[in-house]
């Protein structure tokens, strides 16, 4: 299978920069599959002792789109993952409850049609007072062609509610949003095949890299946080699936720490 046209983009690579600037750079049509996890706009602070995590290993530099800003900022990008994607292209993108209006309104008028609203629960949230502890995030599952686009039913009786436990990193350097390994490979299980080409224009700690990497498929990145980028290119050089065990455990398995450090 030939490798497509990335414009000044080689195959493979993560590139430093914003992907509001980076995303009409690349050729028309020429990405299979874009999973991402764009900023929230919330009130965020990437030190916080969040989930029992020592602040020193944090990441410093998150960068957070202003409340105000954040539905031109979605729409944007996303307008230009439409523009991108092949015809048989797929997308999924990761929200958080408080913006997921913003997200839903750009999908349809940027084109796409959403197949699923997804759920990833996992096994704890930040400790809260005076409200429900938000445990999970949603995932949408956009295509640009609702009769054509790749979906590979590797499970009989695929449900729309995934229990995936979030990764510990104890004692390691972290990014504060991270996605878990199994997670993105059960997207790129059902949502693409050997030599596509995957890009996450919002990378952070590299998975979606990392992981289409290792299962055959071509990839491009973007982050515009110094720190995550070399955390991210570090990672990807080391073969690093999870820092604490090295090359990492197989997925799905079992982990009993109360929280990580």
């Amino acid at each position: 299978m030939s490798l497509p046209d990335l414009g000044p983009f080689s195959p493979d690579t993560l590139c430093h920069g914003d992907a509001l600037d980076l995303l009409p750079r690349l050729p028309s049509q020429s990405i299979d599959l874009l999973v991402t996890d764009p900023p929230f706009a919330i009130d965020f602070q990437a030190q916080r002792l969040n989930y029992h995590r020592t602040g020193s290993n944090v990441l410093e530099g998150y960068r957070e789109i202003p409340a105000g800003d954040y539905a031109d900022f979605t729409t944007r990008w996303i307008e230009e993952a439409f523009r991108v994607l092949s015809p048989a292209g797929s997308l999924y993108v990761f929200s958080g409850w408080n913006r997921l209006k913003e997200v839903l309104c750009s999908l349809d008028d940027s084109g796409f049609t959403t197949i699923n609203h997804l759920i990833w629960k996992y096994q704890f949230g930040v400790f809260t007072r005076k409200k429900y502890v938000t445990s999970h995030y949603h995932i949408l599952f956009a295509v640009k062609d609702p009769r054509h686009y790749t979906f590979n039913k590797v499970d009989h009786y695929p449900e729309d509610v995934w229990v995936i436990n979030r990764e510990y990193w104890k004692g390691r350097k972290k990014t504060p949003t991270k996605l878990p390994y199994q997670l993105v490979e059960r997207i790129l299980s059902f949502s693409s095949n050997q030599g596509d080409m995957v890009l996450d224009p919002f990378l952070g700690s590299g998975t979606v890299a990392m992981v289409s990497r290792d299962m055959g498929r071509h990839f491009l990145g973007f982050e515009v946080v110094d720190e995550y980028y070399s955390f991210a290119l570090e990672r990807l050089q080391k073969g690093m699936r999870n820092p604490q065990h090295g090359k990492g455990t197989p997925s799905g398995e079992k982990k009993h720490a109360e929280g990580e450090n």
